[in-house]
């Protein structure tokens, strides 16, 4: 069974992830620095479970992009 995630977690990185399309990738890392800089007052926990759900989430509209792209629902 996978974790749960409260939906504070999900609200907050959607939002960062929407407003920050050009700057998250898809390495868990990277994104943790991101949010480390950009979120000052998060526990050490909530700071990893919101990179974890918006590295994700990036990784899941890049599936659902390619996906869109092969059925020639969208072109880019």
């Amino acid at each position: 069974m996978g974790s749960i995630r409260s939906s504070n977690v999900k609200r907050v990185a959607k939002e960062i992830v929407e407003n920050n399309k050009d700057v998250f990738t898809e390495d868990f890392t990277r994104n943790k620095q991101i949010l480390k800089t950009a979120l000052t007052s998060v526990s050490k926990n909530n700071l990893n479970e919101i990179a974890g759900y918006a590295t994700r989430t990036v990784v899941k509209n890049r599936m659902k992009l390619q996906r869109e792209i092969d059925e020639g629902t969208v072109t880019v």
